[in-house]
């Protein structure tokens, strides 16, 4: 089997965050990035798969598209999903869960079209079917069915660090990209006033060290036909990049939360990069050092139901304080209220766009450097 026959790989990513994980992908060395909504493409082989899950920090998970047909009625989807080499990427003795969806199509069953897939799984590979198993997606689209495996298995922001969380959190892949659209490279300090189980600090620090975010993790596609272990364990094990010597700070009022950071701190391996310390916003101070990137994901009603004119309190105080305290630095606020944001009373930049957060919509509302 040729591992580096060319496949589309669709990178998946929170709608409003194509372009920041483009340019991450285009950074990473991965060939012509193409937007759609709700994801990015690229293309390369088996080895490209298993590095985009390795690597890169934006993506929510990476799918492996490996056939696509017209399928105008479920007996032509039967036929051609008989035809496919599906013992070419999947394994008999690894069981197999299919989900399927339809839009603008003559095929407009999605339970059916799901049966027809998985029974020539059954028929023709031998696989059992069930929960838990490797993820096979059909979409079927104007009447055009596309076939792709899920290679990542649990989402890509779980990194295998973070055990404990606090309320309603920053997942890491935004987290990422959102430290990316505030132009963070690792080579500047990131602080997070009110970070909770310290996703911003912790995310800033193995950018800063040059780690792998998958380094630690399993995935999916160690279960399919086209792996290779060998091959695999020598791309994880290579050293990280050389790694810049900024710090990263994580404050919070809540010690619990502060222990909590410290701890998925450590089982990341940024304890050493990384400074919490339990702090009201009141008494934030500026770190020593060259000036960097303020980053910050304070409540917001819907998120932890406080109060709104508490929370414009605490977005006020929140901005004079940064005022005061922070000239040179930037300042990144993501909130899903563009009246919370402008109480902090900053010079703000046009607002990124909208991305879908905890049920809630936010966006990324950014400032400076500050005079």
């Amino acid at each position: 089997m040729d591992l580096t026959a060319p496949l589309e790989i669709y990178l998946v990513v929170p709608p409003g965050l194509e372009p920041l994980l483009a340019a991450e992908a285009a950074e990473k060395g991965f060939a012509d990035p193409v937007l759609s909504p709700g994801g990015v493409t690229v293309q390369g082989g088996w080895p490209e798969i298993w590095r985009a899950n390795l690597e890169l920090r934006g993506a929510t998970r990476v799918l492996a598209r490996i056939a696509s047909f017209r399928a105008l009625h479920l007996a032509q989807l039967d036929k051609r999903a008989r035809k496919l080499d599906w013992a070419s990427v999947l394994r008999r003795d690894v069981p197999v869960r299919v989900e399927a969806t339809c839009r603008g199509s003559r095929i407009y069953h999605a339970g059916a079209a799901q049966q027809r897939i998985e029974t020539a799984l059954r028929e023709t590979l031998g696989c059992a079917i069930g929960p838990g198993g490797v993820g096979v997606r059909l979409r079927i689209e104007d009447d055009l069915a596309t076939i792709s495996v899920d290679t990542s298995g649990e989402p890509l922001y779980r990194r295998g660090f973070k055990q404990a969380v606090g309320k309603a959190p920053m997942r890491e892949s935004m987290a990422a990209l959102f430290l990316r659209a505030c132009g963070h490279d690792g080579t500047r300090p990131v602080l997070d006033p009110m970070c909770g189980s310290g996703t911003f600090p912790i995310e800033a620090a193995e950018i800063a060290a040059g780690l792998m975010p998958g380094r630690e993790r399993d995935f999916a596609f160690q279960a399919l036909a086209t792996f290779d272990a060998e091959a695999w364990a020598a791309m994880r094990d290579r050293p990280a990049r050389a790694a810049s010597g900024a710090m990263t700070f994580g404050h919070d009022r809540d010690a619990g939360a502060i222990r909590m950071s410290r701890d998925n701190a450590e089982r990341a391996g940024v304890a050493a990069r990384t400074h919490f310390a339990a702090q009201a916003i009141g008494d934030l101070q500026r770190p020593e050092g060259p000036a960097g990137l303020v980053i910050v994901n304070p409540p917001y009603g819907g998120r932890v139901g406080a109060a709104p004119k508490l929370l414009y309190g605490l977005y006020a105080t929140l901005g004079r304080v940064l005022a005061e305290q922070f000239a040179g630095w930037r300042i990144g606020i993501v909130t899903s209220e563009a009246g919370l944001a402008r109480a902090t009373g900053l010079p703000l930049d046009p607002p990124g766009p909208v991305v879908a957060h905890g049920g809630l919509k936010v966006r990324l509302w950014q400032a400076g450097p500050l005079r």
